[in-house]
């Protein structure tokens, strides 16, 4: 009877097991195709970006971030010539190009190179490039942007500026990457190893952002508001500071 009973306890703990690997099984086949159906939804946003109508109104600047590809470079010229915007920022220029060598490869009016383009030289990635364009505008008081960038990096691209500018209003103006047809990016290795890079770093701001936005929701429930000119807000100015500085 004991031998049994110990059989059955050993049969129902291995049914147990085994039901609860099915499930994370099945969970992980779910999120695999949830995944995979966003993926075909981003790629079809992709591919229906370009090509890029040019901006009805003129917006305050036109920003550009740097790439692979010159072209960027060139349709952001194109717009400044076009009086899209007053000035043309160029954000993540290689510190080792020269202004006359950027010209050049803007193919655009020496005059208005001139007179009209600023470069950014800090930014070494997309939270570079944001956080030096938000700079930049915010300098010049230009809070209408028209961005212009890769076409499948434009998504990523807004996401960044948005929040480093949720004041400021974008246009996007995404350009072609000759060297990847988006159209048919399943075909090629490079073409789906970009789309699928891009789309999970995509979800990962994404998911950044929904984290940030739930902190702040439930931490100005939590917490007081600090006034500013008050004991406390000097300490919590002096402490954001010296936050800053580490």
């Amino acid at each position: 009877m004991q031998a049994r009973a110990l059989q059955g306890y050993s049969a129902q703990g291995s049914g147990r097991g085994s039901g609860k690997v099915m499930r994370t099984l099945i969970a992980l086949v779910v999120v695999f195709l949830l995944w995979l159906i966003g993926l075909l939804f981003f790629a079809d946003r992709v591919i229906d970006s370009t090509p890029a109508g040019e901006p009805e109104q003129p917006a305050d600047a036109i920003v550009v971030l740097t790439g692979a590809s010159d072209k960027r470079l060139k349709e952001g010229m194109k717009l400044l010539e076009l009086r899209k915007g007053q000035r043309l920022f160029i954000s993540g220029v290689n510190r080792d190009v020269k202004r006359p060598e950027l010209l050049d490869v803007t193919q655009g009016s020496k005059r208005l190179f001139e007179c009209c383009v600023d470069l950014g030289y800090e930014a070494e990635n997309t939270v570079g490039n944001a956080r030096e364009i938000a700079d930049w505008a915010r300098g010049h008081d230009f809070y209408t942007l028209i961005v212009v960038t890769s076409d499948y990096h434009m998504p990523r691209s807004l996401l960044e500026l948005k929040a480093d500018m949720p004041d400021a209003h974008f246009i996007a103006y995404p350009v072609p990457s000759p060297d990847l047809d988006t159209r048919k990016w399943w075909k090629s290795p490079k073409g789906t190893r970009t789309l699928v890079v891009e789309y999970s770093k995509y979800l990962a701001i994404l998911g950044r952002d929904m984290i940030l936005s739930l902190s702040r929701a439930f931490g100005d429930k939590g917490g007081h508001k600090v006034k500013p000119g008050t004991e406390d807000g000097a300490a919590a100015s002096e402490a954001a500071t010296s936050k800053a500085a580490t």
